[in-house]
């Protein structure tokens, strides 16, 4: 009886052994919101499953994957052939929500600033220094805007964020795209730095006169004026989640790889600085009772947590997306 008894606790140790996981991950503050609730949610329903996640940049969550000191990492821009193919650890991008990085405003007196591609690009070129500059007030008829400089402020390290506001820019703007181009961290022409989605929105918040980029969560959380912005279809739309779907709509194939811009998008009602973000996630190796929880957490995100992601202001992946997806997860190895 004392020997089946022994057995019966062994057997429950041992389970409980290979379901007690810590799950380590980094990267970008553009998801962290909806991952932190995620992984929150999943730890809950999973006793013994611990997932940290460190919001720390894409740029750092790039690193920090590629040299294997983490499960998993997170970029809101998808790597290139370059980096991927450098990279000692081969890498699968795993996109799990769409958003809209939204330029915030701290003008005094002014609620909404209507932006066209060539006034945002000016502004952060520093060729309109002025928020009563005349390029403003044609396309904010009747707006009071002050006699007040404008103060930009941009990320300090290397960003997703940063990446898809630049995407954008240079789409936009040729100016732009011969000089700072696109990309995850930038040689700025003006401007002060902030640390992650949550240093820009705080700059922002306490600076009159000032103008960043954030994700449209953090403008919301931090209730922080964000302004329209003048569309592919010349439509000044506000960022909403039927605006960030309506940009994705606009991808007729997905690659099989998933890597994609959708910044000016085509869509009457399309937001233009839109982005899928993405998990980074390991095709092979590692411990194999990590690798099979990680799995099964990366398919009840796209099974389960789809349906939350509306809560926090970003937008579902397509139904049909999320099945390509599901079938990418579980052919990890």
């Amino acid at each position: 009886m004392k020997k089946t008894f022994l057995a019966v606790c062994l057997f429950a140790l041992a389970l409980g052994a290979a379901q007690a996981q810590k799950i380590t991950g980094a990267g970008a503050t553009f998801p962290y919101p909806i991952y932190s609730k995620w992984f929150s949610e999943y730890s809950s329903a999973h006793p013994g499953v611990e997932v940290n996640y460190q919001s720390i940049g894409s740029g750092g969550g790039i690193t920090q994957v590629t040299k294997g000191t983490v499960d998993f990492g997170a970029s809101d821009m998808p790597m290139t052939d370059q980096a991927l193919a450098s990279s000692p650890i081969k890498l699968v991008h795993i996109p799990t929500v769409l958003g809209a990085v939204v330029p915030i405003f701290n003008v005094p007196g002014v609620d909404n600033v209507k932006f066209s591609p060539e006034v945002l690009s000016g502004i952060y070129l520093g060729s309109i220094q002025n928020w009563n500059d005349a390029k403003i007030a044609k396309d904010n008829p009747g707006a009071k805007l002050p006699d007040q400089k404008i103060i930009v402020v941009h990320r300090a390290e290397g960003s997703g964020t940063t990446f898809i506001w630049s995407d954008y820019l240079s789409k936009v703007s040729k100016e732009w795209a011969a000089g700072p181009g696109k990309g995850s961290a930038l040689n700025w022409p003006t401007g002060v730095a902030g640390k992650g989605n949550e240093g820009v929105a705080g700059l922002v918040r306490q600076m009159p006169g000032a103008i960043g980029y954030v994700e449209l969560i953090y403008a919301l959380q931090n209730k922080i004026n964000f302004g329209d912005v003048k569309n592919a279809s010349g439509n000044f739309v506000k960022a909403s989640i039927e605006g960030v779907t309506e940009a994705a709509a606009s991808v007729k194939q997905m690659p099989a790889d998933y890597r994609i811009s959708i910044t000016n998008a085509p869509g009457a009602n399309a937001y233009p600085i839109s982005s899928f973000t993405y998990l980074l996630v390991p095709t092979t190796g590692g411990d194999q009772a990590k690798r099979k929880v990680l799995k099964d957490m990366l398919s009840w995100m796209i099974k389960s947590g789809e349906s939350e992601v509306s809560q926090l202001s970003y937008a579902p992946l397509p139904e049909a997306l999320q099945q390509k997806v599901l079938n990418t997860v579980y052919a990890l190895q």
